[in-house]
């Protein structure tokens, strides 16, 4: 059974939940999703074949991805628009195998250029295709969890733990907020713990220039402000480890939004 056969992906309760679409029973297990293999004179059970599917859509629902992103795939991504973005991404996932020495994928560009969307694809195909746990957090609400948990004096391992140890961790609007010295902090205790254990890659989006700063937009205007760089926005520390343990990818084209709205 192929990764992408046999499931559904809609809304429920803000998330997008993933459901096994139902078939006639497996004729090896019938329907009990173990099966028993004799080798040597020795029994053993195992979990069935026909389970893979509701396995991954299991999988897939502690992504915890928001129920608007539920339709994203790479296949819905308006390709023709940012045909060098979607590429970029593509060539990621099909090189993806998941260890501790896989690098990450950080795409940086302006608002409404598709970067969510991908971020999405992404953690789909991650979780269906290879069957690799993701989370899927966004920083501000990231940041703003953790602040009521350390409230609530809830301990740190608790709080970092998920997003320490999870196979894949994919951080939405990457230094997004105030650049408060909690938030660095946190997000240097999120990288660095990662970088340290191996635990394996880390996707990112942000609205902050890798090379050059760029004018702030403001309701379609351009300010006098500038944006920082996506290091200066982060700091020394964390950029270093980014740089070494990610691949970094440049959104380019048109605002979707603005591209669809004339539509």
């Amino acid at each position: 059974m192929e990764w992408t056969e046999g499931y559904t992906v809609a809304e429920s309760g803000g998330l997008a939940v993933a459901t096994a679409k139902a078939g006639a029973p497996c004729p090896f297990c019938e329907g009990q999703g173990r099966r028993s293999l004799a080798v040597e004179g020795v029994t053993r059970v195992y979990r069935c074949r026909c389970q893979k599917v509701p396995d991954r859509c299991a999988l897939f629902d502690a992504v915890q991805l928001p129920a608007r992103h539920a339709s994203c795939t790479m296949e819905s991504f308006k390709a023709e628009l940012a045909r060098p973005t979607w590429v970029a991404v593509r060539r990621w996932l099909d090189a993806f195998h998941g260890r501790g020495d896989q690098q990450g994928l950080v795409i940086s560009g302006e608002p409404g250029r598709g970067k969510t969307h991908l971020l999405a694809a992404a953690a789909r195909e991650i979780t269906f295709r290879y069957g690799v746990g993701v989370r899927f957090v966004e920083f501000s609400h990231l940041v703003a969890n953790i602040r009521e948990g350390y409230d609530r004096h809830i301990g740190e391992a608790r709080l970092l733990g998920p997003l320490v140890h999870v196979p894949c961790l994919a951080i939405d609007e990457l230094g997004k907020g105030r650049g408060s010295d909690f938030e660095t902090t946190i997000l240097d205790e999120i990288v660095s713990r990662r970088y340290n254990a191996h635990a394996g890659p880390l996707l990112a989006t942000t609205n902050f220039p890798l090379r050059a700063a760029r004018p702030r937009r403001d309701n379609d205007s351009l300010s006098t402000n500038t944006l920082p760089t996506l290091a200066e926005r982060l700091g020394d520390r964390v950029w270093s480890r980014l740089q070494e343990s990610c691949v970094f990818v440049d959104a380019v084209g048109d605002d979707f939004r603005i591209t669809r709205g004339r539509g």
